[in-house]
């Protein structure tokens, strides 16, 4: 369950990452400036929730994944579960947090400027 909310949790990132590129290039087509508080802070909520959903769904599934590999050896005994797939899967969600992360962070200071 910790993967399937790996990929729930990636799945509303790539729809509000998506939805922040289309917003992005419709203002610069109409030359609209984003800067209006109320907007800025849309997107500081929505980055936050995404990086904090994202951290917890890649935590989830690496200590699932820890479980199965360290723990009670499922890799060795079920040698056809992809292990190493599930940890490719956990280092790129830890990629894709800290990009995220820093998006956040970025949104935060943007409004704290405003």
């Amino acid at each position: 369950t910790a993967q399937c909310y790996l990929i729930a949790s990636m799945g509303l990132q790539l729809l509000w990452s998506f939805g922040l590129a289309c917003l992005d290039i419709y203002s610069l087509q109409t030359k609209r400036d984003l800067h209006n508080p109320v907007l800025v802070s849309l997107f500081v909520v929505g980055d936050w929730v995404t990086a904090i959903l994202s951290f917890a769904a890649a935590s989830a599934s690496a200590g699932v994944t820890i479980l199965f590999e360290r723990d009670v050896h499922f890799c060795r005994m079920y040698p056809q579960l992809s292990c190493g797939r599930y940890e490719l899967s956990v280092i790129l969600a830890f990629i894709t947090w800290s990009f995220i992360a820093t998006s956040a962070v970025s949104m935060f200071w943007l409004l704290a400027s405003l």
